[in-house]
C-alpha cells in the first residue's frame, strides 16, 4: 500500500513511520530527518504535486499547527495550516478519490461536560487551536465521503512532550506545582498510532475518539510519572487560575471511545500501563 503521511516529523508522524515499514510510505513535513519530502500544507499547488508524486492509496494527516496558546496570539497562522492546510489535502483526495484519516482534538469540546464526551456530542471550542481544528473537520466532511476523523488527547511520545518536561524539572527542583482541575486521558502516541491503523485497514469509516482508557488531572499525572520514575519532589496541586494562560484549556475533556465500543475494536489499555512501557524505553 502506498501512504502520504503528513506531518511526519512529529510525535504521531513519527510512530506511523515506524510501524509502516513494510509499506510504501511517502512522508512529508515543513522539516526534521523523518521528513523525506518538504511540504507546506497551505500551498494547494505543493500539496497537489506531491500527490502525484506519491500516488497514494491513503492519506494519514496528522500535521497541525498544535501550539495551543500560539494559536490563540496568531490566529491568522492558526487557521491556515489547520483548517485551509486540511481543506488542500481534503481537495488532492477528492481529485484522486482517495481516502483521508484527519487527526483531531479533545479542545473542539468546551470542556464543561460531568461525563466523557462521545462522538454524537456536539463540538463548542472555546480556543483558536479548536475552532481552527474543528474547522479541519467539517472540511474533511464535506469534502470526502471516505475520511477516518480520529480525535485524542494529551498525546505524549517521541520529542517534547509533557511527561519528559516533567521528569527534567522534576530532576531540576525540589518542588513542582502543577494544574490540579484540568481533567483529561494522557494518551501514548504509539498507542494511538497502531489503532489508527488499524481502523484504516478495517475500512470502516467515520468519526472514532481514541484514548488511552481512564482518567486524571495533569497534577496526577505528574504524580504517576514521578512513581514510576523514582523522582521524589514534591509536587502540589493548583488551579488554572494560578497559571493564566493566552488560551482557555478546557477542564474536563475525557473523551468517550464510543464508536470503537460500537464498532467491535479493542479498547486502548489504560494510560498508567501504557506510561509504564513508554517510562521503560526512555
Amino acid at each position: 500500500m502506498r501512504i502520504l503521511v503528513t506531518g511526519s516529523a512529529g510525535q504521531l508522524g513519527l510512530e506511523f513511520l515506524e510501524l509502516l515499514k513494510e509499506d510504501e510510505v511517502y512522508a512529508c513535513d515543513l522539516e526534521g530527518t523523518a521528513a523525506s519530502h518538504i511540504l507546506d500544507i497551505t500551498d494547494l499547488r505543493a500539496v497537489n504535486q506531491a500527490f502525484d508524486e506519491a500516488k497514494p492509496d491513503i492519506v494519514l494527516h496528522p500535521a497541525a499547527y498544535t501550539d495551543v496558546d500560539g494559536c490563540q496570539q496568531n490566529p491568522d497562522l492558526a487557521y491556515k495550516v489547520n483548517a485551509v492546510g486540511t481543506q488542500n489535502i481534503a481537495l488532492a483526495c477528492q481529485a484522486q478519490n482517495i481516502p483521508c484519516l484527519y487527526v483531531s482534538t479533545d479542545y473542539v469540546f468546551d470542556g464543561q461536560a460531568i461525563e466523557p464526551y462521545s462522538e454524537f456530542d456536539d463540538p463548542a471550542p472555546q480556543s483558536i487551536y479548536g475552532r481552527s481544528k474543528l474547522a479541519g473537520e467539517r472540511y474533511i466532511q464535506s469534502l470526502l465521503t471516505r475520511y477516518y476523523i480520529v480525535r485524542t488527547a494529551w498525546v505524549y511520545g517521541q520529542g517534547k512532550n509533557f511527561v519528559r518536561t516533567m521528569i527534567a524539572l522534576g530532576q531540576e527542583k525540589p518542588s513542582l506545582k502543577v494544574v490540579d482541575d484540568q481533567i483529561g486521558s494522557p494518551t501514548y502516541s504509539k498507542d494511538l498510532a497502531s489503532k489508527c491503523i488499524e481502523i484504516v485497514k478495517s475500512g470502516q469509516f467515520g468519526l472514532y475518539h481514541v484514548t488511552n482508557q481512564e482518567s486524571c488531572s495533569w497534577y496526577s499525572f505528574t504524580k504517576e510519572i514521578f512513581k514510576q520514575k523514582g523522582i521524589t519532589t514534591h509536587v502540589e496541586p493548583c488551579t488554572t487560575d494560578d497559571f493564566p494562560r493566552p488560551a482557555p484549556r478546557p477542564a474536563y475533556s475525557v473523551l468517550k471511545n464510543y464508536s470503537l465500543e460500537l464498532r467491535g475494536f479493542k479498547l486502548l489499555r489504560p494510560w498508567q500501563e501504557a506510561l509504564a512501557e513508554y517510562l521503560a524505553g526512555e
